[in-house]
């Protein structure tokens, strides 16, 4: 009878003792909801990003600066200036020289769901370049009007510290609409970078 007892007390200690792991993990999915639901659908965060294409100004003295508007948690718009914007990156050695700045206007979504726009995000972008490039042929010099508009895609990934800083890699592919720069260079053009931005 005593054993029978104690093997009732048993069962009953493990039966309580799986209810009590159920509900403690069913509480702590619960939470951790919660948690995500939050901070995604939280709209205390900075919305104003001022950034920088550190890596092309380092490599190539190309200016590549922008402002950014978060409109909510994943989305974003905005706008760059690029100075000396040369395309895929073509040397100015010997005569060759570039006059060309650009600006771009682009659509950013953040795939990221811990921090407000961070994590890996799209780019689509519509950008218009201006200018010329100058070469000598047969001691002649030679112009090239640059002037074309683009139209891309780009991905990259940003980390973001505090909602105050932030730093990713991006890379970029455009196609142009112009018959001077494809007979010159090319109709597909490329960008990358490293950018650093902040907050506000």
């Amino acid at each position: 009878m005593m054993k029978k007892t104690l093997f009732a007390t048993f069962l009953s200690l493990i039966f309580a003792q799986q209810n009590f792991a159920q509900t403690t993990t069913e509480e702590s999915t619960t939470t951790k909801t919660e948690v995500v639901s939050t901070t995604i659908n939280d709209t205390d965060f900075p919305k104003n990003e001022v950034k920088l294409n550190i890596a092309n100004t380092i490599a190539i003295a190309s200016v590549e600066v922008g402002y950014e508007r978060f409109f909510d948690f994943h989305q974003s718009v905005a706008v760059e200036f690029l100075i000396n914007d040369r395309i895929n990156y073509h040397t100015e050695s010997g005569s060759r020289k570039f006059n060309t700045n650009s600006l771009k206007l682009g659509y950013n979504y953040y795939f990221g769901n811990e921090t407000a726009g961070s994590g890996i995000y799209a780019n689509p972008f519509l950008k218009y370049r201006f200018g010329d490039f100058e070469e000598e042929e047969n001691n002649a010099k030679v112009e090239t009007d640059m002037n074309a508009f683009m139209l891309g895609i780009g991905i990259g990934y940003k980390w973001n510290f505090n909602n105050k800083f932030v730093i990713g890699p991006y890379a970029t592919v455009a196609r142009n609409f112009s018959d001077e720069v494809k007979d010159r260079f090319t109709a597909i053009e490329f960008n990358a970078g490293l950018t650093v931005g902040y907050r506000f």
